[in-house]
């Protein structure tokens, strides 16, 4: 079966950083945890194999797709969320969702409501009303209305209380038992526990790890780093951590 998403020799330079290369791959019906510590280049991988900045180097392909010259045609299967929106703070969420609709030939009116009543948003509020978790909520509203095949979070339960979290968790999973594929990047590696069945780990712009999330865990174990995914981060890090002071 062709992968949701295949990203190959992902290369992002930048005068302080570099990414890469960075390999993985994404199939229907799973979840990908994505980790590493804040400034790893979770952010600029996900930035990149969307677009919204330019790799040095690597191919990305959707659905067997190359990103390049099928742009368009990909995104109307994608989904993305990144945090909390910014954008027309004063416009009402009503009018925010009349504009975007237009954008998605699949957009599903049915889910969008669901998920705003769901999420308990009131579309005659603006986004400078709502409180930072609201903002993520509504964000990936707009992510889950258009009948995505795949989406890509960076950090979507960051800013929510606990109660919402698991019910986004909750969520998730239905939505890999429907075959939607969901690369879940977070620094909050519990949620990962619960749901990820694959894991992606980048430490340092560099990958360390990519594949199914028990056999990661089994590897590590056996390595003495830890027995779940936050023991395991902090071992690296802190390792690493050690090594620049003994320098």
């Amino acid at each position: 079966m062709t992968p949701i998403l295949t990203v190959e020799g992902l290369t992002k330079i930048y005068p302080a950083f570099r990414l890469g290369p960075v390999s993985f791959r994404v199939e229907a019906g799973s979840i990908m945890g994505f980790i590493g510590r804040n400034g790893a280049g979770k952010t600029t991988t996900l930035k990149s194999i969307l677009n919204l900045v330019h790799p040095e180097g690597g191919a990305i392909r959707y659905f067997g797709m190359d990103l390049a010259g099928n742009e368009r045609a990909v995104k109307q299967r994608v989904g993305f969320a990144g945090g909390a929106v910014d954008y027309y703070p004063r416009k009402k969420i009503a009018r925010i969702i009349d504009v975007t609709r237009r954008f998605y030939d699949n957009w599903d009116e049915a889910a969008y409501r669901k998920f705003m009543d769901a999420f308990s948003l009131d579309p005659q509020k603006t986004p400078r009303e709502l409180s930072e978790g609201m903002k993520v909520k509504l964000n990936l509203v707009i992510a889950l209305s258009h009948r995505a095949e795949l989406l890509i979070l960076d950090e979507p339960t960051s800013g929510l209380d606990p109660v919402s979290r698991e019910e986004l968790l909750d969520i998730f999973t239905a939505l890999k038992d429907r075959g939607v594929a969901i690369l879940f990047s977070t620094h909050i590696t519990s949620d990962l526990d619960k749901c990820a069945d694959h894991i992606t780990y980048i430490k340092q712009g560099k990958l360390l790890a990519s594949g199914k999330m028990d056999a990661f865990l089994a590897d590590q174990r056996a390595r003495g780093a830890g027995n779940n995914l936050e023991e395991i981060m902090l071992h690296y890090e802190k390792e690493d951590f050690r090594e620049k002071l003994a320098d």
